[in-house]
């Protein structure tokens, strides 16, 4: 009968300690889906590092323009990003925030018309985007051409 009587001992101890793994599991499942549920938002960026989640900013701004012309304005404080057509100054300022973690001292957008285009005796014109340049205050950057 001892036997018997240790055997479920065991058992008991197992399912006791599956139990409490279950619920520190949940418990850090909780903590990583709890901001979504109760609708708060995480906490803000340190200066000059980059967001893990995607938000709504990812749909204001698209890209980063690197050419020639932008990396001389790098020296400038200023940074150039195509954005989407049916954005203001206000939203990419807010976007840039929360993607950068930094608030931009100005914002010039600029509407850039689609180019003409031929393939063939095919004639047509590309899409018209937008594009903003964006100033940082002085000792502030973002980086940006470090995949580049």
């Amino acid at each position: 009968m001892g036997l018997f009587n240790k055997k479920t001992e065991d058992k008991k101890k197992i399912t006791a300690k599956a139990d409490t793994a279950e619920k520190q599991e949940v418990k850090s499942m909780k903590d990583l889906y709890g901001a979504a549920e109760t609708g708060k938002t995480p906490d803000a960026v340190k200066p000059g590092e980059k967001k893990s989640f995607r938000g709504q900013a990812y749909k204001v701004i698209m890209k980063p323009m690197v050419t020639e012309k932008v990396s001389g304005l790098g020296a400038l404080n200023k940074y150039v990003f195509a954005i989407a057509k049916n954005t203001n100054k206000i939203e990419i300022a807010k976007a840039i925030k929360e993607i950068y973690g930094l608030k931009p001292v100005s914002v010039n957008v600029i509407r850039m018309s689609g180019k003409k285009a031929r393939y063939g005796r095919i004639s047509g014109r590309r899409k018209d985007w937008k594009k903003a340049i964006i100033t940082l205050p002085q000792g502030q950057t973002i980086k940006i051409y470090e995949g580049v």
